[in-house]
C-alpha cells in the first residue's frame, strides 16, 4: 500500500485539479490563480531586466568619461611621476592608468561664444576611452596627438555652428608677473566630434592632446589634475580605493571612487530597484491569496468525497499531500510559465520597444541622449531570475499549505451527513 500511496495522491490532486460541474467555479478561479502567479513572475522578470539594463547604460555612461577610481591633490595640480604611475600600475585589478589634465574654459567661433570643459589627454587614453573613440560622429581620431587639433561633442558643435576642419578659439587665462589675470587665446582645428548620448559630455567637453595642454598653460611633463584607474570590475572601487589610501600613505593626495561620486544617483537607482521588486512582488501574493480561496472553497465542496476516502482507510496524511500538491502544482505550473513568459519578452524587448515608440509617436523626437529609453535596453541577471523563481515558488507552496491542512480537519461523519 506504501508504495501505491504516491500513486494515489498524485491522481487525486489531478481530480482535485479538473473541472467538474459543481466545482467548475473553483476550478475557473484556479486557472486565474495560475495566470496572476504567471504575470506576475513574468512581470517581475521583464521589469528588472530592463531596469538592470537602463542601470548598465547609465552607469556606463558616467564611468565611460571618468575612471573607476580618481586620484588628484588636495590643493593644486598633481604630479604624476613615473614611480607612483609605476605603483599604480601594479596595484592589483588595475586595468589601465589614465592622466587628465583639465581647466573651465571659453570656446568661441563665427561669433558665438561658450563655456567649455577643455580635457588634455593622452593619445592612447583617449583611443581607449571607448564612449569617445566608438561614438564618432564627423572626423576621426587618426591625427589627434600628432598635431594641437580638437575633438569636441557633437551637441559643442552645433551650438558653435562649426564643422570639423575649422578653426575653434580656446580661451584661458594666465597669472601675469604683476599678479594680474590676463586671457590668453590659442586656435586649434576640429578634428573629430562625439555623441556619448549623456547631454552635459556632448555639449561641453573638449578633448587636446595633454602635452599641448601643458605647454599652451607653461606647465611641466608630469603635471596632471587627476589620474584615473580603469579597474576590471568596476564593483571593487571602494575596495581598491582603501587599499590605495592605505599603500601610498600620502595626506596630499585625495582618492576617490565612482560609488562615492556618484552616491546619490547609484542610491536612488537602488533603492527604484528594491522598490519595484517590492510592489510586483504584490501580483504574485495576491495571486497565492487567491490559491488560498479557491482551493480552501474546494476542500468545502469536496468534504463528502474527503468523508469518503477516509472511512476506506485513507490516512490524513494522504489527504493533505494530495491537496498539497494539487494546490502547489498551480503555483509552480504559473511559475514556470512566468519565467518563461519573462525571459521571452525579455529576448524581444527591443522590438516591443520600437513598436511602443512608433506607436505613441516618439521615434526620434526625444533626441539621441534617451534613444537608449525607446530601445529598451536589457541585462538578464541569471541570480536574479532564479531569486524570482525562488520567491514565487516558496509563497506558492506556503500557499497551498493552508487548503491542504484544512482537508484533514474534515470529520468523516460531518462529511457524510451532508452528502
Amino acid at each position: 500500500m506504501s508504495e501505491r500511496a504516491p500513486v494515489v495522491e498524485r491522481w487525486l490532486a489531478w481530480r482535485y485539479l479538473a473541472t467538474r460541474q459543481r466545482e467548475g467555479f473553483v476550478s475557473f478561479i484556479a486557472m486565474f490563480s495560475l495566470i496572476g502567479v504567471a504575470l506576475g513572475v513574468g512581470t517581475l522578470i521583464a521589469v528588472l531586466s530592463v531596469m538592470g539594463g537602463f542601470r548598465e547604460q547609465l552607469l556606463g555612461r558616467i564611468i565611460g568619461m571618468n575612471g573607476h577610481v580618481v586620484i588628484a591633490a588636495r590643493d593644486g595640480l598633481l604630479q604624476a611621476t613615473p614611480e607612483l604611475l609605476a605603483k599604480l600600475k601594479d596595484i592589483p585589478g588595475v586595468e589601465a592608468v589614465r592622466l587628465t589634465l583639465e581647466r573651465q574654459v571659453l570656446v568661441t567661433g563665427h561669433g558665438l561664444t561658450r563655456g567649455a570643459q577643455l580635457r588634455g589627454v593622452r593619445r592612447e587614453d583617449l583611443l581607449n576611452r571607448e564612449i569617445v573613440s566608438k561614438n564618432i560622429v564627423f572626423g576621426d581620431l587618426a591625427e589627434f596627438g600628432t598635431k594641437p587639433g580638437l575633438v569636441i561633442g557633437e551637441r559643442l558643435r552645433q551650438q558653435m555652428q562649426v564643422r570639423v576642419g575649422e578653426p575653434l578659439t580656446v580661451v584661458t587665462h594666465q597669472l601675469n608677473e604683476g599678479g594680474t589675470i590676463a586671457p590668453r587665446y590659442s586656435d586649434y582645428e576640429i578634428l573629430a566630434t562625439f555623441l556619448s548620448r549623456r547631454y552635459e559630455f556632448d555639449s561641453t567637453l573638449v578633448f587636446i592632446p595633454l602635452a599641448v595642454l601643458q605647454e599652451d598653460l607653461e606647465y611641466g611633463k608630469e603635471t596632471v589634475s587627476s589620474i584615473d584607474l580603469f579597474l576590471k570590475d568596476p564593483q571593487a572601487a571602494p575596495r581598491v580605493a582603501q587599499e590605495l589610501r592605505r599603500s601610498l600613505g600620502r595626506e596630499d593626495l585625495r582618492v576617490s571612487h565612482w560609488l562615492g561620486l556618484n552616491a546619490r544617483f547609484v542610491g536612488a537607482l537602488q533603492v527604484e530597484r528594491v522598490m519595484m521588486f517590492i510592489i510586483l512582488t504584490l501580483i504574485v501574493v495576491v495571486a497565492a491569496m487567491n490559491v488560498v480561496a479557491s482551493f480552501t472553497m474546494l476542500v468545502r465542496v469536496k468534504r463528502g468525497s474527503i468523508a469518503i476516502l477516509r472511512t476506506m482507510g485513507a490516512s490524513p496524511g494522504t489527504i493533505v499531500r494530495a491537496f498539497f500538491m494539487s494546490a502547489a502544482a498551480v503555483g509552480v505550473a504559473g511559475t514556470a510559465i512566468g519565467a518563461a513568459l519573462g525571459l521571452l519578452l525579455c529576448a524581444n524587448m527591443p522590438a516591443i520597444g520600437r513598436a511602443l515608440a512608433y506607436v505613441t509617436g516618439g521615434t526620434g523626437t526625444a533626441g539621441a541622449e534617451v534613444d537608449f529609453i525607446t530601445s529598451m535596453p536589457v541585462r538578464v541577471d541569471p541570480v536574479e531570475v532564479a531569486f524570482i523563481i525562488a520567491v514565487a515558488i516558496v509563497l506558492s507552496l506556503v500557499a497551498a499549505a493552508y487548503p491542504a491542512w484544512r482537508a484533514t480537519r474534515v470529520e468523516p461523519v460531518e462529511g457524510l451527513r451532508h452528502e
